[in-house]
């Protein structure tokens, strides 16, 4: 059955969110078109209204509505503590948190030369430019797990030494509540290296 060209314009659209594939912009496409086509306007207005109005902070590259971001505008932040992380949700991931009060560098993405994703995509020559004249005393690198993040530390962690800074990289291991046959060999070989002594154990 073919659809109209409308609607295969609309499956194609939806098709742009990440984990979304042909069934599930169909899904979604004929819930807005008979359920709630009220909530498909609001959805229009909202993301028009975003994508006109938020851009990044030009120190940090958040999302930001205004220059500057309101991390970077907080004067309560520490200075010389700075967070590196691949995107915005990693940003809330560690404020939700409530364990880190510093500055962060948002890379949006990894490196990635197969991609064509260098440090000028990442930002580099800007969290460069911070890392001489912030006053920044230790970079803590949060990027992910994986080849391209281990890849992107490492670098980053080089240009902080460079710059006489401490680089730190945020612990991998098994979450709380997890049982050791359910984790990935990965995360379990993390979670070996980064032991520490018992708390209150002797010596």
């Amino acid at each position: 059955m073919g659809f109209s060209p409308r609607l295969e314009q609309l499956f194609a659209a939806l098709r742009c969110l990440p984990g979304v594939g042909p069934k599930t912009s169909q899904r979604m496409a004929f819930h807005l078109l008979s359920r709630d086509r009220d909530g498909g306007r609001r959805l229009v207005e909202a993301l028009a209204a975003a994508l006109d109005g938020i851009g990044e902070c030009r120190r940090c590259r958040m999302l930001a509505e205004a220059e500057v971001c309101g991390i970077c505008a907080d004067p309560a932040r520490d200075d010389g503590l700075l967070c590196v992380v691949e995107s915005p949700a990693d940003v809330l991931a560690v404020e939700e948190s409530g364990a880190y009060r510093g500055r962060y560098f948002v890379l949006l993405g990894r490196l990635s030369p197969l991609d064509g994703i260098g440090p000028d995509e990442l930002g580099l020559p800007l969290l460069q430019q911070r890392l001489r004249d912030d006053g920044i005393k230790e970079v803590m690198l949060a990027t992910s797990a994986t080849v391209e993040g281990e890849a992107t530390a490492a670098y980053i962690g080089s240009l902080a030494e460079r710059c006489g800074l401490v680089a730190t990289r945020i612990a991998h291991g098994v979450p709380i509540g997890g049982e050791l046959e359910f984790v990935d060999s990965n995360t379990l070989f993390r979670a070996i290296a980064a032991r520490r002594p018992l708390a209150g154990e002797s010596g």
